[in-house]
């Protein structure tokens, strides 16, 4: 299958690296991303530019961490995987990176999070109310984008409906918090709405604006959606274990909060001892001190909660690179999807 390529040393020259890919997906959406919020209104333009790392509260400039940007990155690829150029779904990938910071804010605000980033979240900045309507003003101008791109129809229908099923996932995952009894299958499809919808819609997109055949975009859309919930596996790890220094999260943050994650589900329902104990630790009212918190992580592993979830992640890995093989994506593009797929299911942040 003919490509048309983006003109880009790096990735013209040799195999990129992710960080490459990622620099280069960068290059494209950041121009297009400030563009778009800058045509925000002002009450809305100072906590969104706070919330991307690109201003201090007091509306200085600053140059915080903006996040990988993975969505928009596969946008873009999965474009050039159906033929087009780059650039053919900048639109999508501005819009999905929109969305995904939509659904950020609101996170933050349901979580009771105060760091993403390394930074303090919006809501612990500016309030609550505000940073809600921040992120409403953020999924208005994912739509908004859409609509000023070539494919304004299939577009818009495409991002709804990932956009419903993160927030099927979100309304789940806060169920969960008030429920002892969450079966794994539960919470695998609770997962596959929040983190694999919006992955499978980002791929989705760019098919879309590469006019692919139906058959191409549902096995770019089955890629992403397998890479999306093999993405929440790993973040769902690093919620436990991961280095709070690299993640920007405090220490088993996740237990603290009590989520019921996936590894942690897996250890619940195990049947094993260490899974009963956790059970009777991880299901009391009371707050988990920084000692029992150490002590339900350990009771996850001893009930092979991590190891489940690692492997499954792997395997899911295994599932979106064969989606990859039967869309018969061009060559260079289906190499640095590839690349962006291990690096999901391989990072540390």
């Amino acid at each position: 299958m003919a490509v048309a390529r983006s003109s880009h040393s790096i990735r013209d020259e040799a195999q990129p690296s992710a960080a490459e890919i990622l620099a280069w997906s960068r290059g494209l959406l950041d121009p297009a991303l400030r563009l778009a919020v800058d045509t925000m209104p002002d009450s809305m333009r100072g906590i969104v530019a706070f919330h991307f790392g690109w201003r201090d509260e007091r509306g200085r400039p600053d140059a915080g961490a903006g996040g990988k940007a993975i969505r928009p990155a596969l946008t873009l690829l999965s474009a050039e995987a159906a033929g087009a150029a780059a650039e053919s779904a900048l639109p999508a990938a501005v819009a999905v990176e929109l969305a995904h910071n939509f659904s950020l804010l609101h996170d933050d605000v349901m979580d009771g999070d105060r760091t993403r980033r390394h930074r303090p979240t919006a809501w612990s900045v500016f309030g609550v109310n505000a940073a809600i309507l921040a992120g409403d003003a953020l999924l208005a101008a994912a739509f908004e984008a859409l609509a000023a791109g070539p494919a304004p129809a299939a577009g818009v229908r495409v991002l709804s409906r990932a956009v419903l099923d993160l927030v099927e996932g979100q309304s789940a995952d806060l169920a969960f918090e008030n429920r002892a009894d969450v079966t794994l299958e539960e919470c695998l499809a609770m997962a596959a709405h929040k983190t694999g919808a919006l992955l499978g819609g980002a791929c989705a997109l760019g098919a879309v604006h590469a006019a692919a055949s139906p058959a191409v975009t549902a096995r770019l859309r089955a890629f992403g959606e397998r890479l999306g919930l093999a993405f929440q596996l790993v973040d769902d790890l690093l919620g436990i274990w991961g280095d709070p220094a690299v993640t920007g999260k405090s220490v088993h943050s996740d237990l603290h909060s009590r989520k019921k994650s996936l590894p942690v589900v897996a250890a619940l329902t195990s049947g094993t001892p260490a899974g009963a104990e956790l059970a009777a630790l991880y299901l009391r009212d009371d707050p988990l001190t920084d000692t029992a918190a150490a002590r339900a992580a350990s009771l996850v592993e001893d009930a092979g909660g991590r190891a489940w979830a690692t492997t499954r992640a792997g395997e899911l890995l295994a599932e979106a690179l064969a989606e990859l093989d039967a869309a018969e994506a061009a060559p260079a593009a289906d190499a640095e999807l590839r690349t962006l797929a291990h690096l999901i299911t391989h990072r540390d942040h």
